[in-house]
């Protein structure tokens, strides 16, 4: 029989995969009052309106039909709000006068625009991806992850979970920090005030405020959502009362506040609009930083600040599934949004330069308040916008992180997250990020925070551009987003201005984020679960087509050189289940050349009781087979009503371009009984993943089992591989094989290689095509790091017949041989056979052999003398060949070309070649006969 490598195909239906459904990631992206709508999912967090993170919902990821009753936002509410909210956020009362009295007005506006080109970029890659398919919940994560898979979206989204966890932590920084200024000591002489002021207070401050979002999140997350708004209202008005306030307010003294221990007098003016003012504002006099233990504060310091403010471009797109017409109102609302704060920043700049001298910008970061003509109005918007975007960021950190865990992008690590989850709310999750920005609340300073939160931020924004920059260049057909105003362009400028920005502003976090976000993309490539890729779609995948296919045109087969010549291998399996050892050895035989696994399938289409050709329905079969297997192998397979056809078409259609098998390789026929590795309990490749209900995919023939292959066929494919000229390898004993046994038996020692044709030895048998292509292949097996530790072994074979020249030629055939192996640089040694020359005649026994061989011997006839003489023959070689294979760990043999097809008697011809080719393997170690058709070495640079 063909025993465990055969090539024969069952004649079994096809068995169907059953696909099972993983959880796949979706939401809405919808405000908080949608929270606990979704019972039916797994669970559903809808952004807040002022969420620059976003929250995640899973569940269904059907897109609601626009107009729908679940879609219910236009763009102001939807969008508009959502992303000013969050753009706002602490910067406008807090931060723009720091920013101002160190960077100047110029440099300011310079900022500004930097800033809002690079967000501008960025929306247009953000309303591309959104307009180009319905974007769920967890904002920047959704998007990279579905779009450039799950190493770099698993990645960048944990990196998004920290900018969140970061945005949090600089939102109640500022709120404390406005607090202090409203509630606590004014004088150093004086205690006064009616909370103490210092480091660890400001701490415990944050730690309340910070326990108070929490309760909220755990509780009344749904009614703040419905009231933003209302805060953004508030918001505008207290920024208002500010321009009223720099309009009318006249000179005024500004105590500067307790903690400010860099200067030596405690109040600075406030000059009102004045020319003088404006001209000592225009130009940059950076100083030091009194709420960083007097940093110096430098151009990368104040952008930083400055960006980390306006960080809050993505609500609205977090928004998509709430929203009537999400491809109208997420450009719209979003560019919008961005006009209106960019207009409202520029004015306010200007009117500080205009009106509030250096010192005081320099030395009180809070002076809105003291100034304006209803101090209460900044109080109320400094705590009205950093609580909003503290808890918005609180929130939207804890949706990324149970997304994350909900994709199992990092296995069963984070199953706490999806365990700690009552009635849609990820309390697990929740607590887990409190208790990170507690920990980022530990650095103290608010403008250290800042740059923090820029870097990840501004990371989150280039895998965006990244993102949608790799699918314009794939030119991927299904990306066709509706905004219109995106190219390519944008998308490239929107990624270097990032990328250069996050090193002005901190090039040691930058570098450590990107170090970090290299990191999590490897070990979430060798990690976590492969099926996420097959489920979102990976850029990787488009990118490396749009590459291979441009290399494969560039390799012409009319270029090849047999310097640079590597086994492409096409191995035919009837059933991988009974030929595992078979499939690794052929991986490693490679070397680093094409590996086609082919199956061929017995049947005829139109007999099939399926309604698909049953090969697509197997294939996804296989590949989970390459992945048990850990080989690097493509899958071939076909339908045909004969497996010599089905090969046939295998050996044509198999590669692409110039990248073609080479070489074939076949399970020998022989009846053997075949063993089922992944049942054998001591096999290194067991496994019940093919095990499914009542049916075992990959079949193999039992004992007993009648073959669906016969001699005559079998003979008939190995003569149709040659004359499709291509190299060709039979393979026994393969099952016996075991690698693991080879690494630790120090008594399996050699490789050997039998470079003579038995059936018709002559004097350059060594030195011959087929020779040389063995020694390649053994080489090649020798090279690598399991196989280096054994010994080549070349063995030359005597013979009256080889030394019919004398005792002369005998030394010259080794030497010729030992000189053959140093030009080809294979390390090997040379072994001779005097018993060949003692036992055999090899002069009777070549010409017996003559009828089973070669096309000279078309019209030679057999007798029964000659065929028991043959099988003799065969005999005593294969024990000699077995004496000296005690310790041989795999077999090279020379394979004798079948007979011709128009000979007399060719069908009994067939079965004694075969015959004779089982007498020689007998009861040897691996064993592979080898006929090679091209030089495959070369002895020149």
């Amino acid at each position: 029989m063909i025993a465990q490598n055969n090539v024969h195909s069952t004649n079994n239906d096809p068995v169907e995969s059953s696909d099972s459904s993983p959880i796949t990631g979706s939401s809405n992206g919808t405000g908080a009052s949608r929270l606990f709508r979704q019972f039916g999912s797994l669970f559903s967090s809808p952004a807040p309106p002022n969420d620059p993170a976003g929250y995640v919902e899973f569940g269904s990821i059907s897109d609601p039909v626009p107009g729908s009753s679940s879609r219910t936002l236009g763009t102001f509410a939807g969008v508009f709000c959502p992303v000013a909210l969050s753009m706002f956020s602490a910067l406008v009362f807090i931060r723009v006068g720091f920013i101002v009295g160190n960077a100047g007005l110029y440099v300011t506006l310079l900022q500004f625009i930097i800033a809002y080109v690079i967000l501008l970029f960025t929306v247009s890659s953000v309303c591309a991806i959104s307009t180009n398919g319905a974007v769920e919940g967890g904002g920047v994560y959704f998007m990279i992850s579905r779009t450039l898979g799950p190493e770099f979206g698993g990645s960048i989204g944990t990196l998004f979970f920290l900018a969140n966890v970061v945005g949090c932590g600089l939102a109640i920084s500022g709120c404390a920090e406005g607090i202090i200024q409203n509630f606590g000591p004014t004088d150093d002489s004086i205690d006064s005030g009616s909370i103490p002021d210092g480091r660890w207070w400001r701490f415990l401050y944050c730690s309340c405020i910070n326990t108070l979002m929490l309760i909220v999140v755990l509780i009344g997350a749904e009614m703040f959502a419905k009231t933003s708004m209302v805060i953004l209202g508030v918001v505008i008005v207290c920024l208002l009362s500010t321009y009223i306030s720099f309009l009318t307010q006249g000179p005024i003294e500004v105590k500067l506040p307790r903690e400010n221990h860099l200067v030596n007098f405690t109040a600075a003016h406030y000059s009102g609009l004045q020319a003088d003012t404006l001209w000592a504002n225009l130009h940059s006099n950076y100083t030091k930083d009194y709420t960083s233990d007097g940093n110096q504060v430098n151009f990368a310091v104040v952008f930083g600040v400055l960006f980390s403010g306006v960080t809050g471009i993505m609500a609205g797109a977090n928004m998509s599934g709430e929203l009537k017409n999400p491809s109208k109102s997420i450009p719209a609302g979003t560019l919008s949004a961005v006009l209106f704060t960019f207009l409202c920043y520029m004015a306010l700049a200007v009117l500080i330069a205009a009106t509030t001298t250096g010192t005081l910008l320099q030395n009180n970061f809070l002076f809105l308040g003291p100034i304006n003509l209803w101090p209460t109005f900044v109080t109320i918007g400094i705590l009205t916008a950093t609580f909003s975007t503290g808890l918005s960021n609180l929130i939207g950190a804890s949706r990324v992180m149970e997304a994350l865990a909900k994709d199992r992008v990092f296995g069963s690590l984070m199953n706490f997250v999806v365990k700690g989850t009552y009635k849609s709310n990820p309390i697990a999750a929740v607590i887990a990020s409190w208790m990170l920005v507690e920990a980022i609340l530990l650095i103290g300073s608010l403008n250290t925070i800042a740059q923090i939160n820029s870097v990840l931020f501004m990371l989150s924004y280039l895998a965006t551009n990244l993102a949608c920059l790799g699918i314009e260049i794939t030119g991927a057909p299904n990306f066709r987003p509706t905004y219109k105003y995106f190219t390519w362009h944008t998308a490239f400028v929107g990624l270097l201005g990032t990328g250069i920005m996050m090193f002005v502003i901190n090039s040691i976090y930058a570098l450590s984020s990107i170090i970090l976000c290299m990191f999590l993309v490897i070990a979430l490539h060798l990690f976590s679960p492969a099926s996420q890729g097959a489920q979102w779609g990976s850029i990787s995948q488009a990118l490396m087509f749009h590459q291979v296919r441009k290399y494969l045109l560039m390799l012409d087969s009319r270029k090849d050189h047999v310097k640079f010549w590597r086994p492409q291998m096409l191995l035919l399996v009837s059933s991988p289940r009974s030929c595992c050892p078979l499939i690794h050895f052929v991986n490693d035989m490679k070397k680093g050349g094409l590996y086609v696994i082919g199956h061929v399938k017995v049947g005829e289409f139109e007999d099939n009781d399926s309604s698909n050709d049953p090969t697509i329905d197997e294939y996804t079969q296989w590949l989970s087979l390459i992945d048990h297997m850990k080989v690097k192998a493509f899958v071939e397979l076909t339908l045909s009503r004969t497996v010599r056809e089905g090969i046939q078409q295998l050996i044509r259609i198999a590669g692409v371009g110039a990248m073609k098998p080479n070489t074939t390789i076949l399970g020998f026929y022989d009846e053997e009984q075949a063993r089922d590795f992944f049942e054998y309990e001591d096999s290194p490749y067991r496994t019940n993943e093919f095990d499914g209900d009542g049916m075992k995919l990959f079949p193999y023939r039992k004992n007993g089992d009648v073959k669906t292959l016969g001699v005559v066929e079998y003979v008939r494919i190995i003569d149709d591989v040659l004359r499709m000229k291509k190299n060709l390898c039979l393979c026994r004993h393969f099952h016996r094989l075991d690698k693991q046994m080879i690494a630790r038996n120090n008594h399996i020692r050699y490789i050997d290689v039998w470079p003579v044709n038995i059936f018709e030895p002559k004097n350059e048998d060594s030195f011959d095509v087929v020779s040389q292509f063995m020694l390649q292949l053994a080489c090649i097996i020798n090279m690598l790091p399991v196989w280096k530790k054994l010994e080549l072994r070349v063995f030359l074979c005597e013979s009256e017949t080889i030394l019919e020249n004398g005792a002369n030629f005998e030394r010259s055939a080794e030497h010729r041989l030992d000189q053959r192996l140093k030009l080809l640089r294979i390390s090997a040694s040379i072994h001779k056979i005097p018993e060949w020359n003692k036992d055999i005649d090899f002069v009777k026994y070549r010409s017996i052999l003559k009828p089973f061989t070669g096309k000279s011997s078309s019209n030679r006839a057999m007798t029964e003398e000659n065929i028991n003489r043959s099988k003799l023959y065969m005999q005593r070689i294969n024990h000699i060949i077995r004496e000296k294979s005690n310790a041989t760990a795999v077999t090279f043999m020379y394979l004798p070309i079948p007979p011709a097809t128009a000979s007399i008697d060719y069908e009994e011809k067939c079965h004694h070649y075969l015959d004779l080719l089982t007498e020689l393997t007998f009861d040897l170690p691996p064993t592979i006969l080898v006929h090679g058709i091209d030089d495959v070495t070369s002895t020149t640079l």
